[in-house]
Order: C-alpha cells, then sequence, then structure tokens
C-alpha cells in the first residue's frame, strides 16, 4: 500500500468553505442517520476536521439512555467514518458521481468519554494508506478538546448497489 491516496486533485490542497449543502452532495445520508454538520477543514489526500452537533433531538437518546442521554460510540464511529468518506470523495473528486464508501473494517476502536446532548462533537481523520479503491484511516472525536473515541478503519469506494 502507499501511505498518499490516489487523486487528480492536489494532495495537501485545503478546503474551508465547506457547508451542510457540499456535505450532502458528497454523502448518500439524510436524516436521521446523516453525522455530520459542518466541515471545518480539508486538506485533500491528508486530513478532515468535521463537526457534529449533538442535539438532544437526535432520536438515539429516547432509549440511550432515558435520563441519562450518551451519544451511542458505534454512532461516533459513524460519524468519523462519513467524515472520512467526505475526504475521500473530495481528494478523488467523485462528489455528485453516486459512489459510495464503504466499511470494511474497524480496528482498535476506543471510547475515552460520553458525548453529550448540547455539545460539539470534533471529528479529525486522516487518511493513513490507501490502493486502489481500498483506503486506510484513522479518526479521532473529541469534545473541548476531550477525546471521546478513538478508531482506526478500512474503507472502499464502490459503485451503489443495482435497484
Amino acid at each position: 500500500m502507499s501511505d498518499e491516496p490516489t487523486s487528480s486533485g492536489a494532495s495537501g490542497d485545503a478546503i474551508v468553505d465547506y457547508d451542510i449543502h457540499k456535505i450532502l452532495k458528497a454523502l448518500p445520508h439524510r436524516y436521521p442517520l446523516l453525522l455530520v454538520d459542518r466541515v471545518k477543514r480539508i486538506e485533500l489526500g491528508q486530513r478532515i476536521h468535521a463537526v457534529k452537533a449533538v442535539s438532544m433531538n437526535e432520536e438515539f437518546f429516547q432509549g440511550h439512555f432515558p435520563g441519562a442521554p450518551i451519544m451511542p460510540g458505534v454512532l461516533q464511529i459513524e460519524a468519523l467514518a462519513q467524515a472520512a468518506a467526505i475526504l475521500g470523495i473530495e481528494t478523488l473528486e467523485l462528489a455528485g458521481t453516486g459512489k459510495l464508501v464503504i466499511f470494511m473494517g474497524i480496528d482498535s476502536a476506543k471510547f475515552r468519554a460520553p458525548v453529550n446532548p448540547g455539545c460539539l462533537l470534533d471529528l479529525e481523520v486522516e487518511f493513513l494508506q490507501s490502493r486502489r479503491q481500498v483506503h486506510k484511516f484513522s479518526g479521532k472525536a473529541s469534545v473541548e478538546g476531550k477525546v471521546t473515541c478513538q478508531v482506526d478503519f478500512t474503507a472502499m469506494i464502490a459503485d451503489p448497489p443495482e435497484s
């Protein structure tokens, strides 16, 4: 595996003006499973810093846990994966093509602190390795600088399933 993702865009170029409309163009996810609200910065071929505004209105808080709401760890990983998908889609210039970024593996997941309603969950993901359509990422979620989740994961670029 090479250390740099294949990209027709220049590796290291930064994107800072990235709003919800661009997120919706890059990702197929929609409510209630869209877990990236804003992208602060993308360094093509390298890393992304995105944000999830965690609200008490999230459906998962109804059952996790009544009276003591905590964002499920698997959803923190999903939020990191969605940020990674945006990084991959932008790096490879695939926005609007219908291509999907699909999980292949999750490694070394660690949960460090709870995520409660009312916070901004920072999502930081970086490319580790790439090979053709398979990419390895490392992600870290945090609230006010305190790490809540760390994970390494592998994903692939794929065509959507035929209907």
